[in-house]
């Protein structure tokens, strides 16, 4: 357990963590982004893909 706390507490005085945790909110904000673009885009790219297919199946 003092392992556990030993750890712990020397993740948050290292500056790396930080920058980690940095990198990680930047790359959820643009998982959002995305998501929100293809949520919105969706039904057009739907059509879009249905329309392809059914040009190459005739």
């Amino acid at each position: 357990m003092h392992a556990l706390i030993t750890a712990v507490k020397a993740f948050a005085h290292d500056d790396d963590g930080i920058t980690a945790i940095e990198y990680g909110l930047i790359a959820a904000t643009m998982v959002g982004l995305v998501a929100t673009v293809f949520g919105l885009l969706g039904p057009a790219l739907t059509n879009a893909f249905t329309d392809i297919a059914s040009k190459i199946h005739t």
